[in-house]
């Protein structure tokens, strides 16, 4: 293992990361670091999460930007205005020593005409999202014909998010002779895309198996009814009293739904979403920072560019439907030679969703009991006890006082006392956990329910107004049904996701439960409507007009939200 002395970075950049603590290069960096110091090709750099990226691509750039030059020379291109505001606080902080380097932060949810500002009094380095970058390009602020360096950072991401219009007329600005970078954790067929046109014969840096899980990471699962998710997480809560971790859910609304109850059955917890503005995004960080708030609830885009390395969870209330988002998520714990533990809370149809991450991850799962009442109150009094044991007493504080409580409790035995101060904190657990229920589901109780017709099952048409535009798949399909509805056994049939609506099949005796369950139910800000399908699904060209137009008004939605 080499030191950052070995890269032949300059005095400047090695004196700011020495006082951050930096002493060894991750394996990315290695690789990373001398093709960027040296080299004038294109790269193509694959890592996971957490592997030190910003770190990589920025040591050395920062040393080639001419600080006397006031144009945009580096534009690092990535998909939240987290992750941006995250990477430009990171090259601040290596490029302390470095005189007369500026460097802007511009995104979307903010002041559009203070980053004008910004820019016109000259940055050399423009960190970004797609959406405001173009904006800026378009009203001619912000000008790339100077521009050496183009980093497409989390481009996996960037593409999932829908920004390749974007990236295209921003890319189309810059100069040919510039040298283009390309992170990623994957490299699914549209990253390969991407690289052959925005790129020219790239070299490829790759550091471990592709959608590999972090070796640090215990990977945990626990089998609950879906109606009984929320009071699990109640439990792992209970029984890891320090935790200190992020919650992931699928959309938005879950993502409120989830907090608002954490917080309302009084654990230390906050929401993360992309419903807020960036004053309370950024509140909301600084207090998951600062540790005020142990549990963030939080959507995968939303949590992109959080830059926590001492998380003890990572806790997938939902599953997500790709293999890269679970290794993203789980990435962010065990983290900076720290071991962590990620969590799935799986309901009884997800279980082949785990062989799957566990066949092309390489991840080796544990299913574990969800801890009974009697545990958790166990864990939760011997937490009290270790804390009472490890406090630190304030003489100067407690001594004045010490009289009048000694003769207050005078007529209590030690035994009484230690029984009366444990019971003022532990209470709560007893009342709150006598008689619980095992949420445990046993293989006795799993029904393999898989699309298709069974028998004599006969199936109703249902149609509902959300598909591929709005991130539906058959699995996604399946959990919504499931997670609102009472009845364990909603057998489905054929599923067919078009553009902007769907049809499928539930069991007949099923159909008006599903109709009513999931009325005013909303997915990815979108409210459901369920209806029986029409015996006919539209013709051809009418799908296809319907299709269009709404995906007008889909693009349109989106560029007004970015």
């Amino acid at each position: 293992m080499i030191t950052f002395e070995e890269t032949g970075l300059s005095p400047e950049v090695l004196k700011a990361i020495n006082e951050l603590g930096y002493v060894n290069p991750t394996p990315i960096q290695e690789k990373t670091i001398p093709e960027l110091k040296d080299g004038t090709n294109d790269v193509v750099a694959l890592a996971q999460t957490g592997t030190g990226k910003t770190a990589a691509f920025s040591l050395p750039i920062i040393e080639r930007v001419d600080c006397n030059n006031k144009n945009v020379q580096v534009l690092v291109l990535c998909p939240t205005r987290e992750l941006a505001l995250q990477i430009t606080k990171d090259i601040i902080a290596y490029s302390k020593y470095i005189s007369d380097l500026y460097i802007t932060a511009v995104y979307g949810g903010a002041d559009i005409s203070k980053q004008m500002r910004e820019l016109k009094k000259g940055s050399q380095i423009v960190v970004g999202t797609p959406g405001r970058v173009n904006d800026l390009c378009k009203r001619g602020v912000l000008k790339l014909d100077k521009l050496n360096y183009l980093v497409l950072d989390e481009a996996d991401e960037m593409l999932n998010m829908g920004f390749k219009e974007e990236l295209d007329s921003i890319i189309s600005n810059t100069p040919d002779t510039r040298q283009s970078l390309l992170f990623s954790a994957t490299m699914p067929k549209e990253i390969e895309s991407m690289a052959n046109r925005y790129l020219s014969n790239p070299v490829q840096l790759k550091v471990g198996k592709q959608n590999a899980g972090a070796t640090t990471v215990d990977h945990i699962f626990y089998m609950v009814h879906a109606k009984d998710r929320y009071l699990a997480l109640k439990r792992i809560a209970d029984i890891n009293p320090d935790i200190y971790g992020i919650v992931f859910c699928r959309t938005r609304h879950e993502t409120k739904e989830v907090a608002e109850k954490l917080m309302a059955d009084g654990y230390n917890a906050d929401a993360l979403h992309g419903d807020l503005s960036q004053a309370q995004r950024d509140q909301v960080m600084h207090r998951f920072r600062s540790r005020h708030l142990q549990i963030l609830v939080a959507t995968d885009v939303a949590a992109r560019g959080i830059d926590v390395n001492d998380l003890s969870h990572v806790i997938n209330y939902n599953l997500p439907d790709d293999i890269e988002a679970y290794t993203h998520r789980s990435g962010r714990t065990g983290r900076a030679g720290k071991t962590g533990t990620s969590i799935a809370i799986v309901h009884t149809k997800e279980s082949s969703k785990i062989r799957e991450i566990e066949r092309i991850s390489g991840i080796k799962f544990k299913r574990e009991m969800v801890p009974s009442g009697a545990e958790i109150c166990t864990r939760q009094l011997f937490h009290l006890v270790d804390r009472v044991e490890n406090v630190e007493i304030n003489h100067e504080q407690i001594d004045s006082f010490l009289p009048q409580i000694i003769e207050k409790l005078s007529g209590f035995d030690r035994e009484d006392l230690i029984k009366r101060f444990v019971s003022v904190e532990f209470n709560r657990f007893i009342s709150y956990y006598e008689g619980s229920k095992d949420l445990n589901v046993y293989k006795k109780d799993i029904v393999q329910d898989r699309p298709g017709r069974r028998g004599n099952e006969k199936f109703g048409r249902l149609y509902i107004n959300v598909g591929k535009a709005h991130g539906l798949t058959a699995q996604r399909l399946m959990g919504i049904v499931n997670e609102n509805t009472d009845k364990k056994k909603v057998s489905f049939g054929k599923i067919e996701i078009l553009r902007n609506f769907t049809f499928f099949e539930v069991d007949e005796g099923g159909q008006k439960m599903v109709i009513s369950a999931l009325k005013g139910v909303k997915f990815e800000s979108e409210k459901l409507h369920v209806e029986p399908a029409t015996a006919k699904p539209p013709k051809r060209n009418q799908r296809k007009k319907f299709d269009n137009n709404n995906n007008n008004n889909s693009r349109s939605d989106n560029r007004r939200r970015r």
